[in-house]
């Protein structure tokens, strides 16, 4: 299938487990132990605020030190052969650029970046973490677990005096990570350019995603709606097996270099 081209790339969560970040929904999810940070409850409780900078501010570094896995590199692999139209991430961990996929659609936003919700200005991650750093010296915190946002699981006695920081531009800003909470919605553009890259493939894949939620199955649902094959690679069952033409229940770093090594004794016409 993927040998034809003209194939459109899906992934989630799944296909960065391998670098050390957990999936929510996979057989090792995290969703099982705690509901992730909703954008009502950011935006409108600053205790719930705090504490989640305190935990981001710990678990983004886990984030920050991945490194791309063989399933990010096989699928920069594909797309360098000139099989791939074009790739659509739901994951923030940015692992996909780093193992050397162009143009990629970052459906949820990146984590290495930091918006004000009061002006718009946008900085690196990277300086807020400095930031954090300046105003919370003796701040130290034991990590139980990472969540696919870079929360973490601490105890709330750990998180009691973290100080957050606003915006410096305007000097107030309630400071956001650039990336797409539960319960807000996914920047029109993105969508847009997701839809048109599935509209104009000839087979959709899906790698390492549930699709339990429709920021995802949306796709799924056009790509059957317009009589696009869908091939499904991903640990456990997802919400879009039954449009699939193909499901493989496999790990990615090992299903997808072993399909790149396929590809490359595949007779050309």
């Amino acid at each position: 299938m993927v040998a034809e081209g003209g194939v459109a790339v899906l992934t989630g969560a799944g296909i960065s487990t391998e670098s050390g970040i957990p999936d929510y929904r996979g057989p090792d999810g995290t969703m099982v132990r705690r509901a992730p940070m909703t954008y009502q409850t950011f935006t409108r409780d600053a205790a719930a605020r705090r504490r989640y900078w305190a935990r981001s501010h710990v678990g983004w570094r886990t984030i920050a030190r991945a490194k791309p896995n063989a399933g990010h590199r096989a699928v920069a692999e594909l797309h360098a052969s000139g099989l791939l139209n074009g790739l659509i991430t739901q994951n923030v961990d940015g692992l996909h650029q780093s193992g050397g996929s162009p143009d990629v659609i970052e459906l949820h936003g990146n984590l290495d970046r930091v918006v004000c919700l009061d002006c718009g200005d946008a900085t690196p991650r990277a300086e807020l973490d400095r930031r954090l750093r300046l105003v919370n010296p003796e701040f130290q915190a034991t990590v139980t677990a990472v969540n696919p946002d870079g929360d973490v699981d601490l105890p709330d006695e750990a998180v009691d005096r973290f100080r957050v920081v606003g915006c410096r531009a305007c000097g107030r800003g309630m400071l956001k990570p650039d990336v797409v909470f539960f319960g807000e919605t996914v920047p029109r553009h993105r969508v847009d350019a997701s839809f048109a890259l599935v509209e104009a493939a000839r087979l959709l894949l899906i790698l390492g995603s549930s699709l339990t939620v429709m920021s995802g199955r949306r796709f799924v649902l056009r790509a059957a709606k317009l009589g696009i094959p869908v091939a499904i690679v991903n640990r456990g069952p997802t919400r879009g097996d039954g449009y699939a033409a193909l499901t493989v229940d496999a790990p990615l770093g090992t299903a997808l270099p072993e399909l790149v090594a396929t590809l490359g004794r595949w007779p050309t016409a």
